[in-house]
């Protein structure tokens, strides 16, 4: 019998990346896995999981409108049931000085980032209350949660907030069986990091593309980019029994970037 047979997982910001390699682990793992996003590419993602055997659904929603959300989930229900466990995995960035930035950027990585989770969070509780049988929340943070990087305080504010919201949701719902844990991924090879590698690179010296990131990965210790499978077998662990005892932590999954 696969970790997650018979549970219903919902993964906002499924479209690509970390999120897309959360939805395939779950899938993997026995799980209907119901998938959004704010672009009509998370159906890919979808269809090649039912191309696997798996079981999927999925929907194009927006994380910063309440309205939306509660959408997102009313789908997720109607496609597969209850909700066990949900990921609030949808991010944004953007780099500049800070005399370059506008409040349209800061507004709008802070209402992806962290407006995001709490909404998704919000209702997710709502859902998994339902059936009383608890539940896993978790919530995707990001090494500038560990130490804000320069050009991009919005982001960096954005993903400390979310472990703040970590925590106080995971006092909050416990005695309920809910637990509510985040995960601080560093270098991964992604969408998002291909766009850092080039912007930072051109703002800290003109590097070429590809250079900047062989630099900063020279200096982690396990000494190489993570992958988005990386990532997801920690947090199909973080929704297992496995870890019924965890609750309230920010794991990080660097390759040693942060020791904490």
């Amino acid at each position: 019998m696969a970790r997650f047979d018979g549970k219903t997982v919902v993964v906002a910001g499924a479209s690509r990346g970390i999120g897309a390699a959360i939805a395939r682990q779950f899938a993997r793992e026995g799980a209907s896995v119901f998938v959004s996003a704010n672009e009509e590419r998370v159906q890919e993602v979808a269809e090649g999981i039912k191309a696997e055997g798996g079981r999927a659904a999925w929907s194009v929603h927006d994380v910063t409108d309440k309205a939306s959300v509660i959408a997102l989930y009313d789908a997720a229900e109607a496609a597969f049931g209850s909700i066990d466990i949900s990921c609030q995995n949808a991010g944004v960035i953007t780099i500049a000085k800070i005399e370059d930035m506008t409040e349209d950027e800061w507004d709008k990585v802070m209402a992806v980032n962290t407006k995001g989770v709490f909404l998704c969070c919000q209702e997710a509780i709502r859902r998994i209350r339902k059936h009383g049988r608890g539940g896993r929340l978790i919530n995707t943070a990001s090494g500038q949660s560990r130490q804000g990087f320069i050009y991009t305080p919005h982001y960096a504010a954005s993903k400390f907030g979310i472990m703040g919201i970590t925590q106080s949701l995971a006092k909050e719902v416990a005695r309920e069986g809910i637990t509510v844990n985040a995960f601080c991924p560093g270098i991964i090879d992604t969408d998002m990091w291909a766009y850092n590698d080039q912007a930072w690179g051109k703002l800290l010296g003109n590097y070429k593309p590809g250079e900047l990131m062989a630099e900063w990965v020279s200096n982690i210790p396990i000494g190489r980019v993570g992958t988005g499978e990386d990532v997801a077998k920690v947090v199909a662990f973080l929704a297992s029994d496995d870890a019924a005892y965890v609750t309230g932590q920010t794991i990080n999954i660097d390759g040693g970037m942060f020791m904490s």
